[in-house]
């Protein structure tokens, strides 16, 4: 009969290994501590840092972006824009961003040879394979670059395609985006620093090799498996569905990882769950401690399967598209939400009677968050219920 660990261990585990009850010292351990920041929202990866670190601040942040450049933004799993330490980049981009461009390649190709606008291209897989040389080829000229630059140096990346013809949300867009989209996922180019704040979404692009010279190099099943064990490290035990959710695996590419990794299987309250053969001991619950999380924090984002920590709370906190907002956490589990108001107010809502010390450390919390903004104000890119009647 497999060991059972309980919800209370889940929840001890999350608290010191994410970081949360004990603050990491530098940025580089705090992202460590989730694998990777979901970096879809960028205002995402500075807040969820921030909690995270003993000593928060939006410019040490930026410093581990763009200066010494220790952490790399990059798209990953699930075609999602991730902020990873440079080891772990380069396991998601041989386990994952690899597999991406691949179908996205092929996607791609098709539209432009039935979709283009006002004309198909022909022999669509050889314009693009040319297209990617020259913007490539433009952007070490430049060193650096914006999408716009970019497209003034190669024209045809103003290639149009027709999407959805004859519906209601029938548009017609550039292949900029789709382009250096498939020059990122292939580890050719990497985001560099935004123009604007560190809100902002307009990145400047850079050659991969020059940005972060030296990335390794991994076999694309290798770097699964290391992958695997990191975030089982990370949100295990949980069940394996959690894992392929998470790395947006296929169900054969996860039972090969797992038949690698060997981890032991553990009774998660009546559902199967898994963990790394070496981390059965429980972890020391820590004394009580309150998070204020953003928008798609990769805490609350990390499992498939969450009513061990969000309860009965899903409608007020996550979008239809399963997005979540700014999440409250009391000792593991979510109790309420939050949101910043035009006036900088942190303004927060309880949803469940949680006590008056609680309370205490829930405000005190919402002060803290209040700082690590400063001057800036930033809207959810996902919004949510209970975000939006905060801010209304």
């Amino acid at each position: 009969m497999p060991p059972k660990i309980s919800t209370q261990q889940r929840r001890a585990r999350l608290a010191v290994r994410h970081h949360l009850a004990a603050p990491a010292a530098t940025v580089e351990a705090a992202v460590a501590g989730v694998v990777a920041l979901h970096a879809t929202d960028p205002a995402t990866v500075h807040l969820s840092a921030c909690a995270r670190l003993a000593a928060p601040g939006i410019a040490a942040v930026e410093r581990a972006l763009y200066e010494d450049r220790s952490l790399l933004r990059l798209l990953g799993m699930r075609r999602t824009v991730f902020v990873t330490g440079l080891d772990t980049a380069a396991l998601v981009q041989a386990g994952c961003s690899a597999d991406i461009e691949v179908k996205q390649r092929k996607l791609l190709e098709q539209h432009l040879g039935q979709q283009g606008h006002p004309e198909n291209v022909p022999e669509p897989g050889k314009w693009l394979r040319d297209v990617e040389a020259s913007v490539e080829a433009a952007l070490r000229a430049r060193g650096s670059a914006t999408a716009q630059q970019l497209s003034e140096d190669e024209p045809r990346l103003r290639q149009q395609l027709l999407m959805a013809a004859g519906k209601p949300y029938e548009a017609i867009g550039n292949v900029t985006s789709r382009v250096l989209f498939l020059l990122a996922a292939g580890g050719r180019i990497a985001r560099g620093r935004p123009r604007g704040s560190w809100i902002s979404s307009q990145y400047v692009w850079h050659p991969l090799d020059s940005w972060v010279p030296g990335l390794p190099a991994w076999d694309a099943e290798e770097a699964r498996a290391e992958l695997a064990r990191r975030w089982l490290r990370a949100y295990g035990p949980a069940p394996a569905s959690d894992l392929r959710w998470w790395t947006g695996w296929t169900a054969g590419q996860t039972k090969k990882v797992l038949a690698v990794v060997k981890p032991a299987e553990v009774d998660l309250d009546g559902v199967p769950g898994l963990v790394l053969a070496d981390d059965l001991e429980p972890v020391p619950s820590p004394p009580p401690w309150v998070a204020f999380l953003p928008a798609l924090d990769p805490t609350p984002m990390g499992w498939q399967e969450r009513d061990w920590y969000l309860g009965a709370h899903r409608p007020a906190l996550f979008d239809r598209s399963g997005n979540v907002g700014p999440t409250i956490w009391l000792d593991g589990r979510v109790v309420g939400g939050w949101a910043q108001r035009a006036s900088g107010e942190i303004a927060f809502r309880l949803l469940e009677d949680v006590g008056s010390e609680a309370t205490g450390l829930v405000e005190a919390a919402a002060d803290r968050c209040a700082g690590w903004y400063g001057e800036v104000r930033a809207v959810p890119r996902f919004r949510t219920p209970l975000e939006r009647e905060l801010t209304a």
